[in-house]
Protein backbone atom coordinates (compact mmCIF):
# COMPACT_ATOMS: atom_id res chain seq x y z
CA UNK A 1 0.00 0.00 0.00
CA UNK A 2 1.26 3.17 -1.10
CA UNK A 3 0.25 6.53 -2.69
CA UNK A 4 -0.64 5.51 -6.19
CA UNK A 5 -1.20 1.54 -6.48
CA UNK A 6 -4.01 1.80 -4.16
CA UNK A 7 -6.18 4.71 -6.16
CA UNK A 8 -4.75 2.72 -9.30
CA UNK A 9 -6.42 -0.99 -8.25
CA UNK A 10 -9.58 1.05 -7.68
CA UNK A 11 -9.29 2.63 -11.21
CA UNK A 12 -9.04 -1.21 -12.18
CA UNK A 13 -12.10 -2.32 -10.02
CA UNK A 14 -14.21 0.71 -11.70
CA UNK A 15 -12.68 -0.26 -15.56
CA UNK A 16 -13.04 -3.69 -15.67
CA UNK A 17 -16.49 -3.24 -13.38
CA UNK A 18 -16.08 -7.33 -12.31
CA UNK A 19 -16.68 -7.67 -8.64
CA UNK A 20 -14.42 -7.59 -6.44
CA UNK A 21 -12.85 -6.60 -2.66
CA UNK A 22 -9.97 -4.24 -2.28
CA UNK A 23 -8.06 -5.31 0.28
CA UNK A 24 -5.36 -2.98 2.13
CA UNK A 25 -1.95 -3.82 3.10
CA UNK A 26 -2.16 -2.13 6.35
CA UNK A 27 -0.71 0.44 8.13
CA UNK A 28 2.64 0.42 10.03
CA UNK A 29 3.31 0.62 14.16
CA UNK A 30 4.53 3.89 15.34
CA UNK A 31 8.27 4.08 16.37
CA UNK A 32 9.58 5.56 19.11
CA UNK A 33 8.47 8.22 20.72
CA UNK A 34 5.90 8.20 17.72
CA UNK A 35 8.57 8.58 15.27
CA UNK A 36 7.71 7.92 11.80
CA UNK A 37 9.26 8.14 7.99
CA UNK A 38 8.43 12.17 8.04
CA UNK A 39 10.24 12.13 11.40
CA UNK A 40 13.88 11.00 9.46
CA UNK A 41 13.10 13.34 6.40
CA UNK A 42 12.57 16.24 9.53
CA UNK A 43 15.65 15.20 11.26
CA UNK A 44 17.60 15.57 7.78
CA UNK A 45 16.68 19.11 7.27
CA UNK A 46 17.24 19.96 10.74
CA UNK A 47 20.89 18.29 10.26
CA UNK A 48 21.60 20.63 7.47
CA UNK A 49 20.27 23.50 9.51
CA UNK A 50 23.02 22.38 12.53
CA UNK A 51 19.83 21.98 14.63
CA UNK A 52 19.91 17.76 14.64
CA UNK A 53 23.61 16.27 15.64
CA UNK A 54 25.02 13.10 13.77
CA UNK A 55 24.20 11.17 16.48
CA UNK A 56 20.41 12.09 17.04
CA UNK A 57 20.16 11.79 13.13
CA UNK A 58 21.18 8.05 13.27
CA UNK A 59 18.67 7.50 16.38
CA UNK A 60 15.89 9.16 14.42
CA UNK A 61 16.57 6.75 11.67
CA UNK A 62 16.98 3.53 13.95
CA UNK A 63 13.99 3.86 15.27
CA UNK A 64 11.70 5.57 13.01
CA UNK A 65 10.21 2.20 10.92
CA UNK A 66 9.99 -0.88 13.40
CA UNK A 67 8.58 -2.76 11.35
CA UNK A 68 6.18 -3.56 7.71
CA UNK A 69 3.06 -1.46 6.59
CA UNK A 70 2.79 1.89 5.26
CA UNK A 71 3.76 5.13 6.60
CA UNK A 72 1.92 5.55 9.81
CA UNK A 73 0.22 9.18 9.99
CA UNK A 74 -2.57 10.10 8.08
CA UNK A 75 -0.54 10.28 4.89
CA UNK A 76 -1.81 9.03 1.44
CA UNK A 77 -1.90 5.66 2.02
CA UNK A 78 -4.05 5.55 4.86
CA UNK A 79 -5.45 8.20 3.46
CA UNK A 80 -6.92 6.55 0.39
CA UNK A 81 -7.35 3.22 2.65
CA UNK A 82 -9.92 5.47 4.34
CA UNK A 83 -11.17 6.86 1.75
CA UNK A 84 -11.60 3.46 -0.22
CA UNK A 85 -13.24 2.01 2.90
CA UNK A 86 -15.45 4.81 3.07
CA UNK A 87 -16.31 4.36 -0.97
CA UNK A 88 -17.67 0.92 0.02
CA UNK A 89 -15.01 -0.79 -1.60
CA UNK A 90 -13.43 -2.81 0.87
CA UNK A 91 -14.30 -4.36 4.12
CA UNK A 92 -14.89 -2.32 7.49
CA UNK A 93 -12.09 -2.40 9.50
CA UNK A 94 -9.48 -2.71 6.18
CA UNK A 95 -8.06 1.29 6.63
CA UNK A 96 -7.62 0.91 10.15
CA UNK A 97 -6.49 -3.03 10.79
CA UNK A 98 -2.28 -2.55 11.73
CA UNK A 99 -0.29 -4.63 8.79
CA UNK A 100 1.02 -7.25 11.49
CA UNK A 101 -2.04 -7.58 13.35
CA UNK A 102 -4.09 -10.98 12.94
CA UNK A 103 -7.16 -8.95 12.48
CA UNK A 104 -5.49 -8.44 9.01
CA UNK A 105 -5.26 -11.68 8.32
CA UNK A 106 -8.77 -12.65 9.05
CA UNK A 107 -10.05 -9.53 6.61
CA UNK A 108 -7.87 -11.31 3.98
CA UNK A 109 -9.92 -14.30 4.44
CA UNK A 110 -13.09 -12.50 4.79
CA UNK A 111 -12.51 -10.45 1.32
CA UNK A 112 -12.21 -13.34 0.06
CA UNK A 113 -15.74 -14.50 0.28
CA UNK A 114 -17.15 -11.16 0.51
CA UNK A 115 -15.99 -11.50 -3.19
CA UNK A 116 -17.61 -14.69 -3.63
CA UNK A 117 -20.65 -13.20 -2.62
CA UNK A 118 -20.51 -10.10 -4.86
CA UNK A 119 -19.79 -12.31 -7.83
CA UNK A 120 -22.98 -14.75 -6.76
CA UNK A 121 -25.12 -11.35 -6.06
CA UNK A 122 -23.55 -9.43 -9.31
CA UNK A 123 -22.69 -6.58 -7.61
CA UNK A 124 -20.13 -4.36 -9.46
CA UNK A 125 -17.65 -1.89 -8.46
CA UNK A 126 -20.05 0.81 -10.38
CA UNK A 127 -22.55 -0.40 -8.66
CA UNK A 128 -20.45 0.94 -5.31
CA UNK A 129 -18.88 3.92 -6.65
CA UNK A 130 -21.10 6.23 -7.37
CA UNK A 131 -20.91 10.10 -6.71
CA UNK A 132 -22.72 9.86 -3.13
CA UNK A 133 -20.07 7.43 -2.92
CA UNK A 134 -16.93 9.58 -3.48
CA UNK A 135 -18.52 12.63 -1.62
CA UNK A 136 -18.45 9.94 1.28
CA UNK A 137 -14.97 9.56 0.87
CA UNK A 138 -13.58 12.66 0.53
CA UNK A 139 -15.93 13.49 4.10
CA UNK A 140 -14.06 11.29 5.31
CA UNK A 141 -10.98 12.07 4.28
CA UNK A 142 -11.64 15.84 5.45
CA UNK A 143 -12.49 14.74 8.76
CA UNK A 144 -9.32 12.60 9.52
CA UNK A 145 -7.33 15.57 7.74
CA UNK A 146 -6.08 13.62 4.99
CA UNK A 147 -3.30 13.81 2.12
CA UNK A 148 -4.00 16.08 -0.68
CA UNK A 149 -3.73 13.73 -3.06
CA UNK A 150 -7.35 12.62 -2.37
CA UNK A 151 -8.00 15.14 -4.80
CA UNK A 152 -5.97 13.89 -7.96
CA UNK A 153 -6.94 10.01 -6.56
CA UNK A 154 -10.84 10.79 -6.34
CA UNK A 155 -11.29 12.68 -9.80
CA UNK A 156 -9.07 10.08 -11.49
CA UNK A 157 -11.50 7.26 -10.26
CA UNK A 158 -14.42 8.97 -10.76
CA UNK A 159 -13.12 9.47 -14.41
CA UNK A 160 -12.58 5.90 -14.09
CA UNK A 161 -16.41 5.03 -13.28
CA UNK A 162 -17.41 7.88 -15.97
CA UNK A 163 -18.81 9.64 -12.86
CA UNK A 164 -18.98 13.67 -13.27
CA UNK A 165 -16.57 14.41 -10.03
CA UNK A 166 -14.58 18.66 -10.26
CA UNK A 167 -12.64 20.50 -8.05
CA UNK A 168 -16.02 22.57 -7.14
CA UNK A 169 -17.85 19.50 -6.03
CA UNK A 170 -14.48 18.71 -3.40
CA UNK A 171 -14.29 22.13 -2.23
CA UNK A 172 -17.80 22.01 -1.68
CA UNK A 173 -17.41 19.14 0.54
CA UNK A 174 -14.77 21.17 2.36
CA UNK A 175 -16.81 24.24 2.45
CA UNK A 176 -18.92 22.38 5.08
CA UNK A 177 -17.37 19.43 6.90
CA UNK A 178 -15.61 19.83 9.79
CA UNK A 179 -11.64 18.60 10.53
CA UNK A 180 -11.65 16.92 13.46
CA UNK A 181 -8.35 14.33 13.38
CA UNK A 182 -5.42 15.09 15.29
CA UNK A 183 -3.37 12.76 13.72
CA UNK A 184 0.19 13.27 12.06
CA UNK A 185 1.79 15.24 9.63
CA UNK A 186 0.08 18.23 11.56
CA UNK A 187 -1.19 16.07 14.75
CA UNK A 188 0.25 13.87 17.19
CA UNK A 189 -1.34 10.62 16.46
CA UNK A 190 -1.17 7.64 13.86
CA UNK A 191 -3.60 5.61 12.22
CA UNK A 192 -2.28 2.74 14.60
CA UNK A 193 -4.12 5.39 17.22
CA UNK A 194 -7.08 5.58 15.62
CA UNK A 195 -7.28 1.81 15.26
CA UNK A 196 -7.14 1.56 18.70
CA UNK A 197 -10.25 4.26 19.54
CA UNK A 198 -12.36 2.12 16.56
CA UNK A 199 -11.19 2.77 13.73
CA UNK A 200 -12.75 4.05 10.69
CA UNK A 201 -15.99 2.13 10.91
CA UNK A 202 -16.52 4.06 14.11
CA UNK A 203 -15.55 7.49 12.61
CA UNK A 204 -18.43 6.88 10.45
CA UNK A 205 -20.44 5.72 12.66
CA UNK A 206 -20.41 9.53 14.52
CA UNK A 207 -20.57 10.74 11.02
CA UNK A 208 -23.50 9.27 10.17
CA UNK A 209 -25.20 9.85 13.52
CA UNK A 210 -24.27 13.73 12.64
CA UNK A 211 -25.92 13.50 9.49
CA UNK A 212 -22.53 13.79 7.80
CA UNK A 213 -22.46 10.79 5.39
CA UNK A 214 -25.10 9.07 2.41
CA UNK A 215 -25.89 6.18 4.56
CA UNK A 216 -28.05 4.15 1.85
CA UNK A 217 -24.31 3.80 -0.84
CA UNK A 218 -23.84 0.16 -1.72
CA UNK A 219 -20.52 -1.50 -0.28
CA UNK A 220 -18.56 -4.85 -1.12
CA UNK A 221 -20.94 -6.46 1.89
CA UNK A 222 -23.67 -6.49 -0.06
CA UNK A 223 -25.29 -3.79 2.17
CA UNK A 224 -25.52 -0.31 2.41
CA UNK A 225 -23.05 1.92 4.27
CA UNK A 226 -25.77 2.21 7.24
CA UNK A 227 -26.37 -1.02 7.92
CA UNK A 228 -22.83 -2.27 7.96
CA UNK A 229 -22.27 0.43 10.65
CA UNK A 230 -24.91 -0.25 12.63
CA UNK A 231 -23.43 -2.69 14.66
CA UNK A 232 -20.15 -0.98 14.81
CA UNK A 233 -19.06 0.27 18.37
CA UNK A 234 -18.70 3.59 19.04
CA UNK A 235 -15.57 6.05 19.40
CA UNK A 236 -13.71 4.88 22.64
CA UNK A 237 -15.04 7.34 25.33
CA UNK A 238 -12.14 8.42 26.40
CA UNK A 239 -9.96 8.71 22.42
CA UNK A 240 -8.26 11.77 22.25
CA UNK A 241 -7.77 11.14 18.18
CA UNK A 242 -11.35 12.49 16.91
CA UNK A 243 -12.44 15.90 18.38
CA UNK A 244 -16.11 16.32 19.21
CA UNK A 245 -17.60 18.27 16.76
CA UNK A 246 -17.92 21.28 19.21
CA UNK A 247 -13.93 21.26 19.67
CA UNK A 248 -12.85 20.99 15.85
CA UNK A 249 -9.81 21.80 14.99
CA UNK A 250 -11.17 23.52 11.97
CA UNK A 251 -14.75 24.23 11.05
CA UNK A 252 -14.12 23.70 7.90
CA UNK A 253 -11.88 21.49 5.47
CA UNK A 254 -8.23 21.45 5.59
CA UNK A 255 -7.93 21.05 1.88
CA UNK A 256 -8.72 23.93 -0.21
CA UNK A 257 -8.94 24.73 -3.83
CA UNK A 258 -7.38 27.94 -4.61
CA UNK A 259 -7.63 30.00 -7.68
CA UNK A 260 -6.45 33.15 -9.33
CA UNK A 261 -3.98 34.69 -11.90
CA UNK A 262 -1.32 31.84 -11.03
CA UNK A 263 -3.39 28.99 -10.73
CA UNK A 264 -6.43 29.91 -13.12
CA UNK A 265 -7.52 26.12 -13.54
CA UNK A 266 -7.41 25.72 -9.36
CA UNK A 267 -4.90 24.91 -7.20
CA UNK A 268 -5.04 22.28 -3.57
CA UNK A 269 -3.53 24.03 -0.98
CA UNK A 270 -3.70 22.34 2.83
CA UNK A 271 -4.11 24.55 5.28
CA UNK A 272 -5.20 22.63 8.78
CA UNK A 273 -6.04 26.36 10.17
CA UNK A 274 -2.11 25.88 12.34
CA UNK A 275 -0.19 27.92 9.63
CA UNK A 276 -2.87 30.74 9.74
CA UNK A 277 -5.05 31.44 6.48
CA UNK A 278 -3.10 33.52 4.67
CA UNK A 279 0.67 34.27 3.43
CA UNK A 280 2.25 36.99 1.68
CA UNK A 281 5.61 36.21 0.57
CA UNK A 282 8.33 37.56 -1.89
CA UNK A 283 9.56 34.34 -4.59
CA UNK A 284 12.18 32.69 -4.43
CA UNK A 285 11.87 29.97 -7.74
CA UNK A 286 13.05 26.66 -8.81
CA UNK A 287 12.85 24.89 -11.82
CA UNK A 288 13.51 21.50 -10.16
CA UNK A 289 13.11 20.24 -6.54
CA UNK A 290 16.70 19.43 -6.41
CA UNK A 291 17.88 23.18 -6.56
CA UNK A 292 15.06 24.13 -4.31
CA UNK A 293 16.75 21.13 -1.89
CA UNK A 294 20.36 22.98 -2.16
CA UNK A 295 18.69 25.77 -1.85
CA UNK A 296 17.13 24.99 1.40
CA UNK A 297 20.34 22.90 2.83
CA UNK A 298 22.64 26.20 1.84
CA UNK A 299 20.45 28.80 3.89
CA UNK A 300 19.21 30.78 0.42
CA UNK A 301 16.00 30.27 1.54
CA UNK A 302 14.77 32.41 4.53
CA UNK A 303 11.62 33.70 6.53
CA UNK A 304 8.98 35.67 4.58
CA UNK A 305 9.97 33.72 1.20
CA UNK A 306 6.95 31.74 -0.94
CA UNK A 307 9.24 28.94 -2.38
CA UNK A 308 8.39 28.18 -6.06
CA UNK A 309 9.02 24.44 -7.61
CA UNK A 310 8.21 24.42 -11.15
CA UNK A 311 8.28 21.79 -13.83
CA UNK A 312 7.47 18.92 -11.66
CA UNK A 313 3.82 19.14 -13.15
CA UNK A 314 2.29 15.96 -14.63
CA UNK A 315 3.78 16.55 -18.13
CA UNK A 316 6.90 18.73 -16.76
CA UNK A 317 8.09 15.88 -14.13
CA UNK A 318 7.10 13.74 -15.90
CA UNK A 319 4.88 12.50 -13.81
CA UNK A 320 3.94 14.92 -10.73
CA UNK A 321 6.76 13.71 -8.13
CA UNK A 322 5.89 14.52 -4.29
CA UNK A 323 7.75 17.05 -2.88
CA UNK A 324 8.02 15.43 0.93
CA UNK A 325 11.85 16.70 1.01
CA UNK A 326 11.66 20.18 0.75
CA UNK A 327 8.58 20.56 3.04
CA UNK A 328 10.65 18.38 5.58
CA UNK A 329 13.58 20.16 5.19
CA UNK A 330 11.76 23.73 5.68
CA UNK A 331 10.24 21.87 8.77
CA UNK A 332 13.52 20.49 10.22
CA UNK A 333 15.36 24.50 9.43
CA UNK A 334 12.78 25.38 12.06
CA UNK A 335 11.21 27.44 8.56
CA UNK A 336 7.50 25.73 8.52
CA UNK A 337 5.66 28.66 10.17
CA UNK A 338 7.77 31.45 8.10
CA UNK A 339 8.14 29.88 4.81
CA UNK A 340 5.12 29.00 2.23
CA UNK A 341 5.63 26.80 -0.55
CA UNK A 342 3.93 26.35 -3.93
CA UNK A 343 4.79 24.56 -7.10
CA UNK A 344 2.91 22.26 -10.05
CA UNK A 345 3.94 19.16 -8.68
CA UNK A 346 2.26 17.31 -5.21
CA UNK A 347 3.03 16.99 -1.60
CA UNK A 348 3.19 13.85 0.26
CA UNK A 349 0.63 13.23 2.70
CA UNK A 350 3.29 13.49 5.27
CA UNK A 351 3.97 17.50 4.03
CA UNK A 352 2.42 20.08 6.37
CA UNK A 353 3.14 24.01 7.13
CA UNK A 354 1.46 26.43 4.01
CA UNK A 355 1.84 24.58 0.99
CA UNK A 356 0.22 24.76 -1.93
CA UNK A 357 0.10 22.00 -4.85
CA UNK A 358 -1.07 20.90 -8.07
CA UNK A 359 -0.60 24.26 -9.70
CA UNK A 360 -2.71 24.77 -12.67
CA UNK A 361 -2.07 24.68 -15.97
CA UNK A 362 1.48 23.14 -15.07
CA UNK A 363 4.77 25.18 -15.96
CA UNK A 364 5.50 22.86 -18.57
CA UNK A 365 2.67 24.19 -21.12
CA UNK A 366 2.95 27.74 -20.50
CA UNK A 367 0.62 28.31 -17.27
CA UNK A 368 1.73 31.34 -15.20
CA UNK A 369 3.19 29.62 -11.98
CA UNK A 370 6.20 29.23 -15.23
CA UNK A 371 6.49 33.11 -15.06
CA UNK A 372 7.33 34.00 -11.91
CA UNK A 373 10.37 35.38 -10.64
CA UNK A 374 12.20 35.91 -7.91
CA UNK A 375 11.03 38.93 -5.72
CA UNK A 376 7.69 38.39 -7.41
CA UNK A 377 4.86 39.51 -4.34
CA UNK A 378 2.87 36.04 -3.73
CA UNK A 379 -0.17 36.15 -1.77
CA UNK A 380 -2.35 32.54 -0.32
CA UNK A 381 -5.37 33.45 0.84
CA UNK A 382 -7.41 30.40 2.12
CA UNK A 383 -10.11 32.46 3.15
CA UNK A 384 -10.77 33.68 -0.08
CA UNK A 385 -9.20 30.93 -1.67
CA UNK A 386 -6.84 32.53 -4.12
CA UNK A 387 -3.26 32.50 -5.49
CA UNK A 388 -2.23 35.50 -6.98
CA UNK A 389 1.11 37.54 -7.68
CA UNK A 390 1.22 41.06 -7.91
CA UNK A 391 2.17 41.84 -11.29
CA UNK A 392 1.01 44.33 -13.49
CA UNK A 393 -0.97 42.96 -16.78
CA UNK A 394 1.79 44.89 -18.73
CA UNK A 395 4.41 43.33 -17.09
CA UNK A 396 3.20 39.90 -17.22
CA UNK A 397 2.10 40.36 -21.44
CA UNK A 398 5.56 40.80 -21.37
CA UNK A 399 6.82 37.48 -19.76
CA UNK A 400 4.33 35.67 -21.31
CA UNK A 401 6.00 36.75 -24.63
CA UNK A 402 9.55 36.15 -23.60
CA UNK A 403 8.57 32.59 -22.20
CA UNK A 404 10.28 29.55 -24.55
CA UNK A 405 9.06 26.28 -23.50
CA UNK A 406 11.02 23.78 -21.63
CA UNK A 407 12.54 20.76 -23.66
CA UNK A 408 9.71 17.74 -22.95
CA UNK A 409 11.01 14.82 -21.69
CA UNK A 410 13.14 13.03 -24.57
CA UNK A 411 13.25 9.30 -22.87
CA UNK A 412 11.34 6.27 -24.10
CA UNK A 413 8.25 3.98 -23.81
CA UNK A 414 5.90 4.57 -21.34
CA UNK A 415 6.66 7.91 -19.74
CA UNK A 416 6.78 8.75 -23.16
CA UNK A 417 2.97 8.26 -23.98
CA UNK A 418 2.03 9.60 -20.33
CA UNK A 419 3.59 12.76 -21.53
CA UNK A 420 1.78 13.37 -24.52
CA UNK A 421 -1.20 11.87 -23.34
CA UNK A 422 -1.85 13.31 -19.70
CA UNK A 423 -4.49 16.09 -18.83
CA UNK A 424 -4.64 18.90 -16.21
CA UNK A 425 -3.81 18.04 -12.76
CA UNK A 426 -7.42 19.80 -12.51
CA UNK A 427 -9.10 17.04 -14.00
CA UNK A 428 -6.71 14.64 -12.04
CA UNK A 429 -4.11 13.56 -14.79
CA UNK A 430 -6.15 11.43 -16.81
CA UNK A 431 -4.36 9.90 -19.44
CA UNK A 432 -7.70 9.07 -21.26
CA UNK A 433 -9.35 12.41 -21.60
CA UNK A 434 -9.57 14.84 -24.48
CA UNK A 435 -6.96 17.65 -23.03
CA UNK A 436 -3.93 15.76 -23.16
Amino acid sequence: GCDKNMPACAMAMARIDRPSVFVYGGTIMPGEERRDIVSVFEAVGGHSAGTVSDIQLKEVERTAIPGPGSCGGMYTANTMASAIEAMGLSLPYDASYPAKSPEKQRACERAAKAAFHMLTQQIKPRDIVTKASLINAFKVVTVLGGSTNAVLHLLAIAHAAKIDLSLQDLQAVSDRTPFLANLKPSGKYAMHDLHDAGGVPAVMKMMLEEGMLDGSCMTVTGQSLAENLASVPSLAHNQKVIKPLFRAIKKTGHIQILTGNVAPEGAVAKITGKEGEKFVGQARVFDSEQAANQAIAAGVVTAGDVVVIRYVGPKGGPGMPEMLKPTAALMGAGLGQDVALITDGRFSGGSHGFVVGHVAPEAQVGGPIALLKDGDIITIDAVNNSLSVDVSESEWQQRREAWQPKATYQGQGVLTKYVRLVSSAASGCVTDGSEG
